[in-house]
């Protein structure tokens, strides 16, 4: 099963966004992880705890931001989301969500695939933290801009 329609993964990623944003990522608690993927109108990424984080997951909404495929998302390093010049802003952005388990009102500017820049805002970054209090990445969502 893809981490796409994985309801644990789903419980993982809005779960730990409820305690520790303390909000719903959704809009409407009977929505599930196959909405999340193919029909939120708002960009989710994570990815892992590598120590070049690799990204596990991307909404439709993230893969349309960026230009990639699920396919060639996931496995990337999350490092390429950013050019070289950013990547020390978002290191530090990724430092203080690891220390105070979220940052929200982010804005940077990322890079797609075919090397067009755009900018996030609104973003919220956070740690996805299971039950147990393990932390199994992190993840981000922001909206998209027309």
């Amino acid at each position: 099963m893809s981490l796409a329609d994985d309801p644990t993964f789903f419980a993982l990623l809005t779960g730990s966004f409820r305690r520790l944003v303390g909000r719903s990522l959704i809009p409407e608690p009977d929505l599930g992880p196959d909405w999340l993927y193919a029909q939120a109108s708002f960009a989710v990424l994570s990815h892992d705890t590598s120590a070049d984080p690799l990204f596990v997951y991307a909404n439709r909404a993230a893969q349309r931001a960026f230009g990639y495929t699920w396919e060639e998302f996931v496995g990337m390093p999350s490092r390429l989301s950013a050019e070289a010049p950013e990547r020390a802003e978002r290191q530090r952005l990724l430092d203080a969500v690891a220390r105070d388990g979220f940052v929200s009102d982010y804005a940077g500017i990322r890079v797609a695939k075919d090397g067009r820049r755009f900018p996030v805002t609104e973003g919220i970054v956070w740690q996805l933290i299971d039950e147990d209090g393990t932390v199994r990445g992190q993840a981000a969502t922001f909206p998209l801009t027309a």
